[in-house]
């Protein structure tokens, strides 16, 4: 294992998130992973589950691995991309770990029948061996929303000030 095969693998275990250039999407995106045996496995489609259009029939897609402490773009692979086929031994031997990381799932009863069903789980295998370190120490930016916030925050009256604030 290289050098950067051991920076992607950490890297990949410290963070739960990662982004992926999808061919087809206009930027990446960001996606929860589980890093196991050497591979990130990313779950996507379905009810309630992150959508990641065209995931399930690429061959390959770019990672992008963020830094924890920072939140900027680490390190960069090209990755094969392969489905775990529900009900085959890899698939009976990921899902209980994705199982047990997806932490805000509406419930927990049946997930993983459901997951059979509806959801596709994408095996990213580093597919070189020179992951690449950006030029520059940049930020990947978040897909456009509609979303806006209420407003200013609210103001605190009557509390003690800080010296700061005087």
């Amino acid at each position: 294992m290289g050098l950067n095969r051991a920076l992607v693998e950490e890297a990949a275990k410290k963070s739960g998130l990662l982004w992926l250039d999808v061919p087809g999407l206009p930027q990446p995106r960001a996606a929860w992973h589980v890093w196991h045996d050497g591979a990130a496995y990313v779950l996507t489609g379905g009810e309630g589950e992150q959508p990641i259009p065209g995931l399930p029939e690429a061959a390959h897609v770019t990672v992008i691995l963020r830094s924890k402490d920072k939140g900027g773009r680490l390190v960069s692979f090209v990755a094969d991309a392969e489905q775990v086929e529900p009900g085959s031994e890899l698939w009976d031997e990921v899902t209980p770990i994705l199982a047990k990381e997806r932490l805000n799932a509406a419930t927990h009863e049946g997930q993983v029948e459901t997951w059979a069903g509806e959801s596709w789980i994408i095996r990213l295998t580093p597919a070189d061996e020179a992951a690449q370190a950006p030029a520059e120490y940049a930020a990947v930016r978040p897909v456009p929303t509609p979303a806006t916030t209420a407003g200013a925050p609210p103001r605190l009256y009557g509390g003690k000030r800080r010296r700061a604030d005087r």
